[in-house]
């Protein structure tokens, strides 16, 4: 014989309560009492009562979905950050749906800030156009940001993190440092340059010379064959380089050549994608609290989703992490 899945009119008769009451504990617990909360906690956990968030979405004409639009699902940069939202929004009966913006047209991306496609927003990649996002629906950005939306972010001090990374290499002793930038007028590309600058100018030495790059992996190879083509005293003795993806890529078109890292060129990259650690040589790096990131960027929705006013920046730290690809000028190479 099958047994009939609990309804809310169980659980409010073993608590003595009324379903009004039951309900206002699963949706807005603070305005019931301590004491009246526990036994209808209890309750549901004897009868094992689970909330229904499909009707629960069609009562509050709910999708009970979030979209997270992502610049390009096939940089391993973003895994870390999804899997913070979707633990976060699974939690609290919302699927998270993923969309490619490299992979879509305007008008497709634009349809997802409808209210009868989402509930909200996350969105990752800030060269979106400001004008179709704003305001249709609870949006939060992540990462990056996007120009004349006012909505919360959730981001690290990218000018600050490069300031340290490259603050790393002059401490070794380099004084002749390149850059391998982002795609152009990227904001985080522009912050990661800035704070390039701006660590060469406090040691009195020149701006870098900047390699274009796109934070994909073939533009990180085509930086080092750049840099290879250059005639050796002009090479610079460090890279730092706005992605680990472009890292991974220069390292493995100097090392092609002939040249050693870092006996020949010490390599910095941005980000500590899992990738990094398992290379030869390890990657030496800023670490981004990735999972974090995402957690943070679904917590502020959901907020904002229950109507909570959410405004300003969310800034997490990031960390230097030393590995094998720095060293001071010259140093030997392990094993050689």
């Amino acid at each position: 014989m099958q047994h009939q899945r609990p309804k809310i009119v169980d659980v409010a008769r073993l608590a003595g309560v009324s379903t009004a009451t039951v309900s206002r504990v699963l949706s807005n617990p603070d305005v019931v009492s301590a004491e009246t909360r526990r036994s209808v906690e209890e309750a549901i956990r004897q009868t094992g009562y689970r909330l229904n968030h499909a009707a629960r979405n069609l009562r509050h004409r709910r999708t009970g979905g979030v979209v997270a639009l992502v610049p390009n699902l096939s940089n391993p940069f973003f895994s870390q950050i999804l899997a913070g939202m979707a633990a976060v929004l699974a939690g609290a009966g919302y699927n998270l749906l993923v969309a490619d913006t490299c992979a879509m047209g305007g008008e497709t991306l634009l349809s997802y800030a409808e209210p009868s496609r989402a509930d909200g927003l996350i969105v990752l990649d800030g060269s979106l156009p400001a004008e179709g996002l704003k305001r249709r629906v609870p949006m939060v950005l992540a990462c990056e940001w996007i120009p004349g939306i006012e909505a919360p972010r959730v981001k690290i001090d990218n000018r600050a993190a490069a300031r340290v990374a490259v603050g790393h290499l002059l401490d070794l002793g380099h004084r002749h440092v390149a850059h391998v930038a982002g795609p152009p007028g990227n904001v985080l590309s522009e912050a990661r340059l800035a704070g390039t600058e701006q660590a060469l100018a406090a040691r009195g030495l020149p701006p870098p010379h900047v390699f274009p790059g796109d934070f994909s992996l073939d533009s990180g190879r085509r930086a080092g064959a750049a840099w290879l083509a250059l005639p050796p005293a002009e090479r610079a003795s460090a890279v730092f380089l706005a992605s680990d993806a472009m890292a991974c890529g220069f390292i493995g078109e100097v090392q092609h050549s002939g040249l050693a890292v870092p006996r020949d060129v010490s390599v910095m990259g941005f980000d500590d994608i899992e990738l990094v650690s398992h290379m030869t040589p390890a990657l030496s790096t800023i670490r981004q609290p990735r999972e974090a990131i995402g957690r943070r960027a679904a917590q502020c929705l959901l907020a904002m989703i229950a109507g909570e006013a959410r405004d300003g920046d969310i800034v997490l730290p990031t960390e230097l992490v030393l590995r094998a690809s720095t060293a001071p000028p010259g140093t030997a190479v392990l094993g050689r």
